[in-house]
């Protein structure tokens, strides 16, 4: 077996969206992820789910399909939280947990614009390759979302 590489279990990618927060803010629901992330194919409500509880199934384009849950969500923070709960084909990981959080650019050269992170805190059995897929994943989603606000 080839020896484990020590990794973090976390990561944060961030960029600055050149549109105002609130035409970035109602694009960032579980539900309308598939608006802009080029990725996704469809972003659907999974039904029977608890009326307390929302999950959206993401179906990606390559086939994976992975339903989320929202943990968390800050209409006056603007932020989202979400865990992935199940995934076809399974992950290779025990779990992870990603926050979307905008905040508005109010000076400088790119006032009126939007600056946003996305995290993944995954478990500990996450290896070096989790890690560093999610972090291109989220950069190409970010791009993608500027892509979308600008059109």
């Amino acid at each position: 077996m080839a020896p484990r590489i020590p990794t973090s279990t976390s990561v944060l990618e961030s960029a600055v969206i050149e549109a105002p927060l609130s035409s970035v803010w109602h694009l960032i629901k579980l539900q309308d992820f598939s608006s802009f992330w080029t990725t996704l194919s469809k972003s659907d409500w999974v039904k029977g789910a608890s009326s307390e509880t929302d999950i959206v199934k993401w179906t990606f384009k390559d086939g994976t399909v992975l339903e989320v849950k929202q943990e968390e969500h800050s209409t006056i923070e603007h932020y989202i939280t979400y865990s992935v709960i199940s995934s076809q084909p399974a992950l290779s990981y025990t779990s992870v947990v990603s926050t979307v959080h905008l905040y508005p650019i109010t000076s400088g050269k790119h006032e009126g614009h939007t600056f946003i992170t996305w995290s993944g805190n995954f478990s500990s059995d996450a290896d070096a390759d989790v890690i560093e897929d999610a972090k291109y994943k989220r950069r190409e989603a970010l791009a993608d979302l500027a892509k979308a606000v600008g059109k």
